[in-house]
């Protein structure tokens, strides 16, 4: 008989873990989607309360001081972590009763919380609930704490991108970033073809539609149990963004050529590349952790590609056998990721204005390291999921003063039509609020 699991009780699991133990959101929430006994309906319930606390921490945060006797840092962990969620369910989930959400965090303090703490929860979660039509940020009068509270992000990142962006753009953004982003697929045109694919998939029960600028992209309507799907199963189609999907199409790899991917882990735009090539030529997919080569030979081994071959390296060290050989290069650089912050709201907490200095110095060395695998005539392109020029632009500028045999080309013949206007100085970026896709900066360089 299966056991019953109690969905609070899991969310509040992975909150903890990902709040006080710096876990990532999807390993907390890949390890609830591997227990059994947990349903379809529960499992998407989790998600969503996961992903709504860790989206809006700083918000619930400031609610829940209003209302508290003690500071939120000198809160029990598992206690802060049971009024997070229980706010979030209170404030932005219309379908969970108030007093359900109450009377669920006593239940959830009795387990977890220190002794007689269920007191102390349930009169915080009852005054917000009596008092929540009256909650404001207008009297916040800093606009930078004003901004990061209304919509929960770091304030050294509000500050940045209201230097760098400007207010509305900056404020259309933070608002894309907590927004629920539509999930892609990349069609796998080595086993199938689109209209096969929509066919297939309309079958499995899914809402199927174009997505908005590549031809073997499609959206689909269910964000969890994919990897149950028979189609998903026998590789005909991979979860990919459109801006990522990009990054493969403008390294424009042709059928037979040599193309190095330095920094490939999980494999999504090796395989990808491979794609493109029509599985013929060779594909050197290259990460520094082991498990990340067992996740790229996964996945090309589902979809089907014969093509790559997964290399244990440190992106940083030159390999002198390689020296001039390649056709294209791809770096999809490590980076800070806040063009993803939709998609991993985590990456909000877990990130520091200082980690740009680092970030910075390993991309400098990659891309110099990487640059030596180019052939004369061949191409490189960096791409990162970041939105801060020190990791993108900036890079790209030292490298090319550095570096007077490379110049920088123009991208627009490689990507659709319709993103053309996120070209600029032939670097080109999307966004989230603008292009409905992740954030991604790309640049292609050629070697003269």
């Amino acid at each position: 008989m299966a056991q019953i699991v109690d969905a609070r009780q899991e969310a509040l699991k992975a909150i903890y873990y990902i709040n006080e133990k710096g876990a990532f959101i999807n390993i907390a929430l890949n390890k609830v989607a591997r227990n059994k006994n947990i349903s379809d309906l529960d499992r998407a319930f989790i998600t969503e309360i996961v992903y709504g606390t860790i989206k809006w921490k700083l918000t619930l945060d400031w609610v829940i001081s209003k209302f508290s006797t003690r500071e939120i840092n000198k809160i029990h962990p598992w206690v802060r972590n049971i009024l997070r969620m229980s706010v979030y369910q209170i404030l932005y989930l219309d379908r969970v009763p108030s007093f359900a959400a109450c009377n669920e965090a006593v239940n959830l303090t009795k387990s977890f919380g220190p002794k007689g703490s269920e007191g102390f929860v349930n009169a915080i979660l009852r005054a917000i609930i009596r008092n929540r039509e009256n909650l404001t940020f207008n009297n916040i009068k800093d606009k930078n704490e004003y901004l990061s509270v209304k919509y929960s992000h770091p304030i050294w990142l509000v500050k940045r991108w209201l230097s760098n962006f400007g207010q509305s753009f900056s404020e259309g953004l933070l608002n894309a970033n907590n927004s629920i982003p539509s999930l892609t697929i990349r069609i796998n045109t080595l086993k199938t073809t689109k209209d096969d694919a929509i066919n297939i998939l309309t079958r499995e029960g899914l809402k199927v539609s174009a997505a908005r600028y590549l031809e073997e992209a499609l959206e689909i309507k269910k964000n969890y149990g994919l990897e149950k799907l028979t189609s998903y199963k026998e590789g005909l189609f991979q979860p990919q963004d459109e801006a990522s999907m990009l990054v493969s199409h403008a390294l424009s790899p042709k059928p037979g050529q040599l193309i190095i991917d330095v920094c490939a882990g999980p494999g999504g735009k090796s395989t990808h590349i491979a794609q493109l090539m029509n599985n013929k030529g060779k594909i050197i997919a290259r990460d520094i952790y082991k498990h990340k080569l067992q996740l790229i030979e996964g996945l090309a081994s589902r979809l089907g590609v014969k093509i790559i071959e997964a290399q244990k390296h440190d992106a940083k060290i030159l390999d002198k056998e390689l020296i001039g050989k390649a056709d294209g290069v791809l770096v999809d650089a490590p980076c800070s990721g806040t063009g993803i912050i939709r998609r991993k709201p985590d990456i909000k907490w877990k990130r520091q204005e200082k980690d740009l200095l680092e970030l910075t110095k390993q991309q400098k060395e990659i891309l110099d390291t990487s640059a030596r695998y180019v052939k004369n005539q061949g191409c490189l392109v960096y791409s990162t999921c970041s939105l801060e020029t020190e990791e993108n632009e900036s890079v790209i500028k030292a490298f090319l003063e550095e570096n007077d045999d490379f110049i920088i080309e123009d991208i627009s013949p490689y990507i659709p039509f319709k993103l053309r206007n996120g070209v600029n100085e032939g670097f080109f970026r999307t966004f989230p609020h603008i292009h409905g896709t992740d954030g991604f900066f790309i640049a292609r360089l050629r070697r003269l």
